[in-house]
């Protein structure tokens, strides 16, 4: 199966752009959401997370996200140590998952696909950019945040001119209707590349 890696940083309108190769029958897995499923339902990630974090880790059976995000917001070691409990059984999560796709190619959406070195497991990878105000302000409408918490994200994310020069297509998502028309013209490149190889 070929992966196509979908990333972007935060604020890119990544699932916007998913969504829309969705609509062309392609399978699209986003990474964040499975990671978040498998936080409430695995019971070694549970585990995992309360003996790093403590028992404030989950809340009601829920997991305690403003707890953990001020720990890891401030504590890229205790970041570094989710991270390593979560991304190896989501990948796991996705190779099950893509096993009982059919279709030519699946979408891997993933925030922090460079950062945790997931770009090596795609054949193709796809950034989705926009201009930085642009960014920080659907994330201050979507979110319940500050500027400043915004931009401290960004600032653990790699920039969009770094993910640019590894990625092999670009799609600039700023105006919905261009970004339509990029996604139709990449999905029809990537059937190409797919074809020949």
């Amino acid at each position: 199966m070929i992966v196509i890696g979908l990333t972007g940083g935060i604020g890119s309108g990544k699932t916007t752009v998913a969504k829309m190769f969705k609509a062309l029958g392609v399978p699209v897995y986003i990474a964040d959401v499975e990671a978040k499923k498998l936080m409430l339902k695995s019971k070694i990630i549970k585990r995992k997370l309360i003996a790093l974090f403590g028992e404030e880790a989950y809340v009601d059976q829920s997991l305690n996200k403003p707890f953990i995000a001020s720990i890891i917001f401030n504590d890229k070691n205790m970041l570094n140590q989710m991270n390593a409990i979560i991304h190896p059984r989501v990948a796991r999560h996705f190779e099950k998952w893509t096993a009982k796709q059919n279709s030519v190619y699946v979408i891997k959406e993933v925030a922090i696909l460079f950062e945790n070195g997931g770009d090596k497991l795609c054949d193709y990878i796809i950034a989705v950019t926009a201009p930085k105000a642009a960014k920080i302000e659907r994330v201050l409408e979507r979110d319940n945040t500050t500027e400043e918490k915004v931009k401290a994200i960004m600032d653990n994310q790699w920039s969009d001119a770094e993910k640019v020069k590894l990625s092999h297509f670009v799609i600039e998502n700023i105006d919905l209707e261009k970004t339509k028309k990029q996604v139709a013209f990449v999905h029809a490149q990537i059937l190409k590349k797919i074809q020949k190889s």
